[in-house]
């Protein structure tokens, strides 16, 4: 690989909120024995805001206005209905803990991103035309955190992100809500923001069949290269370590093929769907059965429509291309982690920032809904075949068990074996600061 090659490849993926995460068995370990039984954790996150209305939970006998054209269906769990656009998840129910009271109380895209994957509400002032880049003062990324008390392999990451976490309406780095924050930049994720069904999607972490140890200490020599480049990168406090953990990926076997989905089966790839969402999702096993601790598979932007974010044309978007494309690939994932007896360690989590709007405009679509919305966990412990929660008759307000996201990060840690409310300490500062303050979610385990 040629040198303009190798940075255009590798230098957002090492270094541009990309470090490897390592094991970090510290005095401030929030481990705790007889916590959850998860190992891993894929995160599928849709970008823009999911209407829980059109997917988990619709209310057939609201009025026109409200209901929308889908109907439900009858699933394989007596009592639990979904969309009539999500039949191959219905056949999966028994695996699926659906939370239908899910509150949010606010309805922007940064701030509510920042705080569902957090847990927190963010120290900067986020919104809509507020979106500042990520700080060393925000709160860390679930991911990163499970990362760096959770990861045992060295040498791979502890958190790959595919892609990375972006603000939804300017497609950049959402301030903080994706990274490693207070934690340090060492427990960023790695992140896959090219196409994983490109050959060269992560073209700078794939050695050929016929390397050998003299190739692969070249690739010290390549990204030595970035020392000359890297000016900014230099004034990280914590550079040395970001490039020591880059090297052991680059030249451990470990890393060798983890991000090329070329050794799967064709079928199995079909199975998933052709779909970037499909094979991102695939990409998504690949990594947790390779030792990596948390995945986020981030849908935006990976269709015709505006991603989740349907203020118009919401029914024609979801029933013709969002909604096809996670009851395959999502379904697929349940059922392969199952056959690879990888689903009761890997907590599975689908959601998104928050809900939209019972009530359908007048582009037929429907709106930012920061009052109640849907999410739903499968395996890692998680109990199948159930209902968490309810909204009113028209999936406005939660009316049973309402939780936020705070609840949300907490009974994610809680999966994964760690203590949610527990205090951590600041490296840099040397101050303690709490993870969260949520509550583990009463009913889904």
């Amino acid at each position: 690989m040629d040198r303009r090659n190798f940075l255009q490849a590798g230098t957002t993926a090492l270094f541009s909120g990309a470090a490897m995460c390592g094991r970090a068995a510290n005095a401030d370990s929030p481990l705790q024995a007889g916590r959850g039984k998860a190992k891993h954790c894929i995160l599928v996150y849709l970008l823009g805001g999911p209407s829980h209305l059109d997917m988990w939970d619709l209310k057939p006998d609201a009025p026109s206005e409200f209901r929308g054209p889908f109907d439900p269906i009858s699933t394989r769990t007596v009592g639990i209905r979904l969309s009539e656009h999500l039949p191959k998840l219905s056949e999966q129910t028994e695996r699926l803990s659906i939370i239908r009271s899910l509150g949010y109380n606010n309805g922007d895209h940064p701030f509510m991103t920042y705080y569902t994957l957090t847990g927190r509400v963010s120290k900067q002032p986020l919104g809509a035309n507020t979106i500042l880049p990520p700080s060393r003062e925000d709160d860390p990324h679930m991911g990163c955190v499970i990362s760096k008390f959770k990861h045992q392999v060295p040498s791979i990451p502890g958190y790959v992100a595919i892609p990375e976490v972006q603000v939804r309406m300017t497609m950049t780095p959402i301030a903080g809500g994706g990274r490693a924050g207070f934690l340090g930049p060492e427990y960023n994720p790695l992140a896959i923001n090219g196409d994983p069904r490109e050959k060269d999607a992560v073209a700078a972490l794939s050695l050929p069949e016929s390397a050998d140890t003299g190739r692969r200490s070249g690739r010290r020599q390549l990204l030595a290269m970035l020392d000359g480049f890297g000016g900014g990168l230099n004034k990280l406090k914590d550079y040395e370590s970001v490039r020591r953990r880059a090297l052991d990926l680059t030249d451990s076997a470990d890393g060798e093929g983890l991000f090329s989905l070329e050794s799967e089966k064709p079928k199995l790839r079909d199975q998933y769907g052709r779909h970037r969402f499909g094979q991102s999702l695939l990409l998504a096993r690949r990594l947790i059965e390779r030792g990596v601790s948390f995945v986020g598979v981030h849908f935006n932007n990976m269709t015709k429509c505006d991603g989740w974010d349907t203020h118009k044309d919401n029914f024609n978007c979801l029933r013709n291309e969002l909604l096809p494309m996670v009851d395959q690939g999502l379904s697929s994932l349940l059922s392969d982690l199952s056959d690879r007896g990888l689903l009761d360690e890997t907590l599975v989590v689908c959601m998104g920032e928050f809900g939209r709007t019972p009530r359908i405009n007048k582009n037929a679509g429907r709106d930012h809904w920061g009052q109640c919305g849907s999410a739903v966990l499968a395996g890692g412990g998680v109990q199948g075949g159930n209902v968490v929660g309810a909204s009113n008759a028209n999936g406005a307000y939660p009316i049973e068990t309402a939780v936020g996201p705070p609840d949300m990060v907490a009974t994610i840690y809680h999966a994964l074996g760690l203590n949610p409310n527990a205090v951590v300490v600041d490296p840099r500062l040397n101050r303690t600061l709490q993870l969260g303050d949520g509550e583990v979610i009463p009913g889904v385990f």
